[in-house]
């Protein structure tokens, strides 16, 4: 669960990055040079990619943490078994 402080620097997070989306796409449709369209794509990709970090922080930092707290050998090996397979999804982009 996100608390509030870290739910709000994500929406915040968001917010730029959605302003970073309505940006390029404007480059788009005004035709804007092709290099310049990428390398703003690439900061868009960069955001996205550091708030993802961010959420991870914060997942391992309290649901991680409080499976590995409970003592549940089950809801540990379930919490590593989310990890791993974020991980892969995160290392295929």
């Amino acid at each position: 669960m996100i608390d509030d402080a870290i739910r709000e620097k994500a929406v915040q997070r968001l917010r730029r990055i959605e302003g970073q989306i309505k940006g390029i796409q404007r480059m788009v449709a005004e035709q804007r040079y092709c290099i310049d369209v990428l390398t703003q794509i690439a900061a868009a990709e960069s955001a996205l990619h550091r708030l993802g970090e961010f959420v991870l922080r914060n997942h391992i930092e309290t649901c991680v943490l409080d499976a590995f707290r409970s003592g549940d050998t089950n809801e540990r090996k379930r919490k590593i078994d989310e990890l791993m397979e974020a991980y892969s999804r995160w290392r295929a982009r």
